[in-house]
């Protein structure tokens, strides 16, 4: 058993008690956090690149361009150093995506549910400007004031409007500072908050007007907003805000090993997190869930002989890692601590039937034609007839 204590970090904040300022220590356990900012989580590979990277670096940037991909893909460095892949896929997609973020154009990151563009965004931003927090949550009910700056209405009602009075969004604090901001699901934001974007992205520039003032972007800033196609037709990009962006398109994985790869790294990732003490899934398990997500997503199976009916749902890589985690969880805590087809056929089933009936009726289809009839699959088809 690791009986070792967390490690602590000392931090110093000041605090007014009677109008008097008082220094005061705050500790905090790092290593309790469940999921750590990609900075900080690979502060190690970031500051190791930085160490090796004599390459140009635009204004700002903590990284040159070069450093910023080899840290999204992955490599081993001259020093011997391993990175990590953060993204494993089309490697031009990341570099076109970087090459973006030099220029005034913002990044669209776009793509169908579950195809890593959050990841990409957090890690670009990471490595980019040295911190991925500067973000803002695309809702329905996202207002002008998140994009913009909202009111100490406390300070507002006792002074007036001033700049102390003035709450500061992340997209401020961005233009202000240098770096990159992130809007996460820009087309579940209503179209006329959208817009408000617009005289940001062309004239870099936030105007405050009840203080006849204005926030001037700092050479680095720069916005990555993602969307997914699921949203299309919700709330449309205008064609002004349209053409302030670079869309990139994050594609699902080009093959089963490119997906398998994926999955596993991501649950061995997740499995250390959570200390779940369960043995990392055997490759095989992975692999055929994977096939499982591929054959019902494309229609087809892998070897084209037999088509298939698509459930309503996105079987993305990221639900397929979710699949595999729960699998995890119960060998964990109910079993013997190795994942078997009895531990993954609830959480498959529940990630493939998102309407009860339509996509009961494929996944009952695809249970009898497909899996019934694989040698090496019973175990699995026994496993989801007894959850049915």
């Amino acid at each position: 058993m690791n009986t070792e204590k967390p490690a602590k970090t000392a931090k110093t904040a000041k605090a007014k008690v009677d109008n008097t300022e008082v220094a005061t220590t705050v500790t905090t356990s790092v290593s309790t956090l469940l999921r750590e900012h990609a900075e900080s989580q690979f502060a190690e590979e970031l500051a190791e690149l930085a160490k090796i990277d004599t390459k140009q670096r635009p204004p700002n940037w903590k990284l040159s361009p070069w450093a910023v991909s080899t840290y999204l893909l992955g490599g081993k460095l001259d020093n011997g150093f391993e990175v990590s892949p953060k993204y494993i896929g089309n490697k031009r997609i990341i570099e076109i995506a970087i090459a973006t973020l030099t220029t005034d154009r913002a990044l669209l990151l776009f793509g169908v549910p579950g195809t890593a563009k959050s990841w990409v965004s957090e890690h670009l931003a990471a490595a980019i400007s040295g911190d991925s927090t500067l973000l803002i949550q695309g809702t329905a009910g996202t207002s002008e004031e998140v994009i913009r700056y909202g009111w100490n209405y406390a300070r507002l009602l006792a002074d007036g409007p001033s700049m102390a009075a003035l709450v500061a969004s992340p997209m401020m604090r961005a233009m202000a500072d240098g770096k990159i901001a992130r809007v996460e699901e820009l087309t579940r934001i209503p179209s006329d908050v959208q817009d408000t974007l617009i005289t940001i992205l062309s004239e870099k520039t936030l105007p405050i007007p009840e203080l006849n003032s204005e926030v001037q972007s700092t050479r680095g800033f720069n916005v990555i907003a993602t969307a997914n196609n699921r949203d299309r037709g919700v709330n449309e990009l205008s064609s002004a805000l349209k053409r302030r962006f670079n869309t990139v398109i994050l594609p699902v994985p080009d093959s089963a090993d490119e997906e398998v790869e994926i999955v596993q790294s991501r649950v061995e990732s997740l499995g250390r997190a959570l200390e779940l003490p369960a043995e990392p899934p055997a490759l095989e398990e992975v692999r055929r869930i994977v096939t499982i997500f591929r054959e019902l997503r494309n229609g087809v199976t892998s070897d084209g002989k037999t088509k298939l009916k698509s459930p309503s749902g996105t079987l993305s890589t990221a639900e397929a890692i979710s699949v595999v985690n729960s699998g995890l969880a119960l060998a964990a805590h109910f079993g013997d601590g190795y994942l078997r087809a009895g531990d993954v056929a609830s959480s498959l089933i529940g990630a493939v039937v998102k309407d009860p009936v339509q996509d009961q009726l494929v996944w009952k289809e695809y249970l009898e034609t497909v899996v019934k009839e694989r040698d090496n699959w019973k175990d699995l088809y026994r496993a989801c007839r007894e959850v049915d």
